[in-house]
């Protein structure tokens, strides 16, 4: 990759929590800076202790450079290695990362490195928020979904067995530190269904992006997106996160939009046990979903429909569920949302590219139809 390099900020000052902003840096070749960034930004001063969270795979990638970093910037480092995978984002794992915590002796001036994807971000960052009250949390995305999505805003937590992320706290780190280079041994599925959540910014808040998306001839491999479109990607999205959140921190309204896709796609996860799809495949079919009911709602066009198919099926996502799932567990299971007010489920849906509504006027009966649409 080309030498490149941005910075997005996520702007949250209050009256009461000053200077809470953080950055959100992109630049290639950077994880062996990470040490002196962390300097830079005031981390270490009184404790030089770090954490690092990561899974076996991507320690063995990157785990050295990261280290190697840390010394040199005077840190005193330990590391944990927690399995690969949505259904071991559990409490089993948290609490080892309670024990690896109390074996370093973390203090509240310490810090928790989350090196690795979605599952490693969020919960190295539950445990941040609640080690000792609260100890800084650096994001060190190495998938392409957790860099344009999971490691930014402050979202963490652990799943439920009867539901997705229900256990967790908003808790924003001090750094989201990004280096594209990593994407390089990152597994063609993992591209692919991240290439899902990059579909979902382009339909919520950017049709410049999604009309960028729209002439590529492939969106399934890195090797067919080109430096500068991925540069773009990474940074139109990380700037459309930031913009949510500056907005709207905990999901008191606006923020919800980020979910789209995530209301059905969640409930496919955890009625398939977290083993058939990934997070990426399920927010694509729930993405098909959410905008074949909003065409037959009647605010979402049967052609911005046909373009957003188009897309991602450009991303060679799956578009089918199996025949024998059960349709009625997915609906049940849409009723742990966290999403749900007043006993109503309320479903972020497409009425314009680059604009999308919330509404609870979906029926359990217009979920199950647009289900059997794409039954294998």
């Amino acid at each position: 990759m080309s030498e490149y390099s941005a910075t997005v900020t996520v702007a949250l000052n209050s009256d009461s929590q000053p200077n809470r902003s953080y950055d959100i840096a992109i630049a290639a070749h950077s994880l062996k800076n990470l040490g002196d960034k962390l300097l830079e930004i005031g981390l270490g001063k009184k404790s030089k202790k770090v954490l690092i969270v990561s899974n076996p795979v991507i320690y063995k990638h990157y785990g050295e450079t990261v280290q190697a970093s840390l010394s040199k910037a005077g840190f005193d480092i330990a590391q944990l290695i927690l399995p690969a995978g949505e259904r071991f984002k559990t409490a089993n794992s948290l609490q080892r990362i309670y024990d690896a915590a109390l074996a370093h002796r973390l203090e509240r001036s310490s810090v928790i490195i989350a090196l690795g994807g979605g599952v490693i971000g969020d919960m190295s960052g539950y445990a941040a928020a609640t080690w000792l009250r609260g100890i800084d949390l650096v994001q060190v995305p190495t998938t392409l979904l957790a860099m344009v999505d999971s490691a930014i805003g402050g979202k963490t937590g652990i799943n439920h067995p009867q539901g997705k992320n229900l256990i967790g706290a908003f808790y924003q780190p001090r750094l989201v530190w990004v280096d594209p280079e990593v994407l390089k041994t990152l597994p063609a599925r993992e591209f692919r269904s991240a290439m899902a959540e990059v579909i979902k910014y382009a339909v919520i808040w950017d049709r410049e992006l999604f009309d960028l998306l729209t002439q590529c001839d492939r969106l399934d491999r890195l090797r067919d997106v080109s430096s500068k479109l991925l540069q773009t990607i990474l940074y139109r999205c990380a700037k459309a996160k930031a913009e949510v959140v500056s907005k709207d921190e905990k999901e008191g309204n606006l923020r919800a939009i980020l979910n789209y896709g995530h209301t059905v796609g969640h409930a496919i996860e955890s009625v398939t046990n977290y083993r058939l799809y990934n997070h990426g495949e399920a927010v694509g079919l729930g993405m098909l979903i959410a905008g074949a009911i909003a065409v037959d709602l009647g605010i979402w066009t049967a052609d911005d429909q046909a373009k957003q198919v188009t897309l991602i099926v450009k991303t060679r996502l799956p578009q089918t569920l199996p025949k024998d799932i059960d349709l009625d567990a997915i609906v049940d299971a849409l009723s742990t949302d966290k999403k749900v007010e007043a006993g109503k489920v309320r479903f972020i849906l497409p009425t314009a590219i680059g604009s999308v509504t919330l509404s609870d006027r979906v029926t359990s009966d217009i979920v199950k139809q647009n289900l059997r649409q794409i039954l294998a």
